[in-house]
């Protein structure tokens, strides 16, 4: 399979789904709204509408392919190829009307990601990866920073929604980060951060609480772009390990002893 091929197909998909929910976006009521677990974990008609769409779109693409998505549109597994979706990453940015949301689609073959598109329909900027074909935000080139100074950096971060328990060794370790570089910032959607991070714009990048949806396309977008991810350990249980870490690889190295006495 050619994935550069497939790439675009889906980046088309994803621009359309983005801008449906962009357009939905004023139209969303309280009614509209319904709660996974917490009540901090919200999730719309949108969400699950979006999902349905990426989820017929895709099937049409590679019918062989299963699915793991946030909002369970579809069970389906593929032996192969399955496509891991968050239609809408940042729900609650969305719902509150902050400008900081996307849809996330990426490409599994067996236990490697190979595509993945981020879509910002707010500022109509897209974030794309093929396996070995470099990292592009709307079909240019983009590579991670070249800072090696970790006391320059700016980390982009997230909270979790559900796992509370470790909120306190957490907060330390912000602390601990806030203290040795140049600030942290908190934008509400580690898929867009991720993207971000792709571009130079964060120089480093860690979460826990995470599921793949999250972090998929993510990840390549990361890695294409020259950047390093990993989970906290170092390993590459990020996918499912539900905490990452990524940079360029001499932030990498510095930011990876910080998260040593994670839990």
């Amino acid at each position: 399979m050619s994935y550069i091929d497939l790439l675009q197909p889906v980046i088309v998909l994803s621009k359309a789904i983005g801008t449906f929910l962009r357009e939905e976006q004023s139209s969303i009521m309280q009614s509209d709204i319904s709660f996974k677990g917490r009540s901090n974990d919200m999730v719309s008609r949108a969400d699950k509408e979006a999902e349905r769409r990426f989820v017929e779109g895709l099937e049409k693409l590679l019918p062989e392919a299963g699915f793991i998505a946030e909002e369970g549109t579809s069970t389906k597994k593929g032996e192969v190829y399955n496509w891991i979706i968050d239609p809408l990453d940042g729900t609650t940015n969305y719902l509150y009307g902050i400008p900081f949301y996307c849809t996330s689609v990426a490409l599994r073959q067996n236990d490697e990601i190979v595509l993945g598109v981020i879509y910002d329909p707010v500022h109509d900027e897209c974030f794309s990866a093929a396996k070995g074909e470099g990292a592009r935000l709307n079909g240019k080139p983009v590579s991670v920073s070249a800072q090696d100074d970790l006391s320059m950096a700016l980390v982009a971060m997230g909270f979790p929604y559900d796992d509370r328990g470790k909120m306190s060794t957490y907060l330390q370790l912000l602390d601990n980060v806030n203290a040795r570089t140049r600030g942290i910032r908190r934008p509400g959607a580690a898929a867009l951060d991720m993207a971000y991070l792709a571009c130079g714009r964060f120089e480093v990048f860690y979460e826990y609480g995470l599921s793949p949806w999250d972090v998929a396309a993510g990840s390549l977008i990361v890695a294409e772009a020259g950047g390093k991810v990993t989970d906290f350990d170092g390993g590459d249980d990020f996918l499912f390990g539900e905490h990452i870490l990524c940079a360029n690889t001499k932030l990498h190295a510095e930011m990876l002893p910080l998260l040593n006495d994670w839990p």
